[in-house]
């Protein structure tokens, strides 16, 4: 090697080294941080903070969704609004290019595809194989009675807090294995990541959150003239 060139790549080697070894201090120390800024909650203080949400519960908001497919490089995303009466009535608009419905008045969930004319018809209650779906949609922003299906851990962050939910029952788990969520300091839903038993996650964000009321018209579904009606269950 040529002895007038080998203290410069010594040198640069030793440079890359010193700058590695100082960003990997500095990321060490943002997680120190970071855990010193988390106070895990008590069982009690996680009590008394689902009692605080509950109190006004988010009727209504925006929403951008990712979801994380291990096939795929990229995810999927679609946004829409989404509105809630506790404890098994929502409305959920998907906007863009591939629009759906889906509703639930508590005994019946309809999904319609107004790009196909389409409409899936899905019976609740009575053990449905849909009702652990529609307990695990609703827990995500009205936090209805989720401590008789759910292990519950919390943390107090920075702007807010940290929730995670783990399902109690076997069939539940079938549709998630583990619901995080970020509620602000004004204790309301923010972001929610559902890990799912496939692998796959979906991340889903909320905007322009509200507590009005909302009228009971919003939970209705009548299918459009000439929608072409299936029910999947059989029933």
């Amino acid at each position: 090697m040529n002895p007038i060139i080998q203290p410069r790549m010594l040198s640069g080697l030793a440079v890359a080294r010193a700058s590695r070894k100082i960003c990997l201090i500095a990321l060490f120390f943002l997680l120190i941080a970071a855990m010193a800024n988390a106070e895990t909650l008590s069982e009690a203080d996680v009590k008394n903070l689902l009692a605080r949400i509950r109190e006004n519960p988010i009727t209504q908001a925006d929403f951008q969704e990712q979801r994380v497919i291990r096939l795929m490089k990229k995810p999927l995303v679609n946004s829409g609004r989404v509105w809630f009466q506790p404890p098994n009535k929502f409305r959920r608009e998907v906007k863009g290019n591939s629009p759906s419905l889906t509703v639930s008045d508590g005994q019946q969930l309809w999904i319609y595809y107004p790009n196909f004319k389409s409409a899936e018809r899905y019976p609740l209650g009575k053990r449905s194989p849909l009702d652990s779906t529609v307990a695990a949609i609703n827990s995500a922003l009205n936090l209805e009675n989720i401590e008789n299906t759910f292990q519950i851990t919390a943390a107090k962050i920075d702007k807010g807090y940290e929730l995670a939910l783990i399902p109690r029952t076997a069939s539940m788990k079938r549709v998630f294995q583990k619901l995080e969520l970020h509620i602000s300091d004004q204790l309301r839903a923010e972001r929610t990541e559902m890990f799912l038993p496939n692998g796959d996650r979906i991340l889903t964000s909320y905007s322009n959150q509200t507590r009005a009321p909302v009228p009971p018209s919003t939970f209705e579904f009548k299918p459009p003239p000439g929608t072409d009606i299936t029910t999947p269950l059989g029933q």
